[in-house]
């Protein structure tokens, strides 16, 4: 049963490490090539659908975490797993605290009402974004690391 777990879980937070990966170096690459109304748009559509999707997977993916952790507390890589969980709780205050107030802002925008700096807004959100990457590829490399 613990290696279901444990891959079950290390896949939902690969897959959601991938997501994050693909709007940091893809999605908002295509997006801010398009031209600025569309672009605009693009960005305010992806944080309605993914603002909506990935506080489930990031908490679904902490509960998962914190199972494996209690499960497998006498396995080896216990204490990798439970640095994982913290990583990730960092990851989801992160999201909590810098992220998602320029996310809800940047949702409601059109091109009548977006405010004159929304490019600036954006590029915050996007650094914050790629910092926010780097913990959860790290959270992820731990449970990895946790397998073998």
């Amino acid at each position: 049963m613990l290696d279901t777990l444990q891959v079950v879980t290390t896949v939902a937070v690969g897959l959601m490490v991938g997501v994050e990966f693909s709007v940091a170096f893809i999605m908002s690459r295509i997006l801010d090539a398009l031209p600025e109304d569309s672009s605009q748009l693009g960005h305010a559509h992806g944080g309605q659908l993914l603002g909506a999707l990935m506080p489930f997977w990031y908490i679904g993916s902490l509960v998962l975490i914190a199972i494996w952790a209690v499960a497998g507390w006498q396995h080896h890589g216990a204490g990798l797993v439970v640095t994982a969980a913290g990583l990730l709780i960092l990851s989801v205050v992160m999201s909590i605290l810098l992220l998602v107030p320029i996310n809800n802002r940047n949702k409601t925008w059109t091109p009548e009402n977006r405010p004159a700096d929304w490019k600036e807004q954006l590029q915050r959100w996007n650094r914050y974004h790629y910092v926010r990457v780097a913990v959860i590829v790290a959270a992820f490399t731990l449970l990895v690391a946790a397998l073998v």
